[in-house]
This record gives structure tokens, sequence and C-alpha cells, in this order.
């Protein structure tokens, strides 16, 4: 499986300049990673309006379980709502915040 090494930030810099799209093979083992952590507090995002804003949420636990809409955190794009929760998981798997 593929460990994250906080060294590799040439794949923080890749996703930052594209956040949606073709990755290279690197970036995308580590997105693999993030996006299939266990559910329990999971960011996601909820498309609020459809394509203009986007909310950011957790996972509250288990399958069916509800989600919990994270209202002080909107965004009207989705660069910027993709890069909020590629920042709050690139922390959680090498304890370390990422500049905007």
């Amino acid at each position: 499986m593929y460990q994250i090494n906080p060294d590799d930030k040439h794949l923080v810099e890749e996703f930052r300049a594209k956040p949606i799209g073709h990755h290279s093979a690197d970036l995308q083992k580590l997105l693999n990673v993030f996006r299939g952590a266990e559910m329990a507090e999971k960011y996601v995002l909820v498309c609020t309006k459809p394509h203009e804003e986007w909310t950011l949420a957790q996972f509250s636990g288990g399958r069916g379980d509800r989600i919990r809409l994270l209202r002080n955190q909107v965004f009207h794009s989705i660069h910027e709502a993709e890069w909020e929760v590629f920042k709050l998981r690139w922390h959680k798997y090498t304890g370390e915040n990422l500049d905007d």
C-alpha cells in the first residue's frame, strides 16, 4: 500500500494546480489513500447549489448515518472546495498544515 510522505511536496503542488481531471500515477496513489479512508469523520463536499456552491461536510459514523454540514465552510469554486478537502486530508495523514 502507498505510504504518504510529507516530503512529496511536488504532489501537493500538482493537486493545487489541477484538482480535477487526470493526475500523475503518484498523485493518484495519494488520492486513493485519502479517498479510501474510513468513513467516520471523513471530510467530503456536498453540492448545495448545483454548479454554484459546495459545502464542507463530515461523515458522522457508519453507513446510513447522517453527514454533518459545516455551514461556515461554503465555497463558490469547486477548485477551492477540493483544495480545502485536500489540505484537511493531508493534515490527517502527515500532521502538517498546508498554506493557501
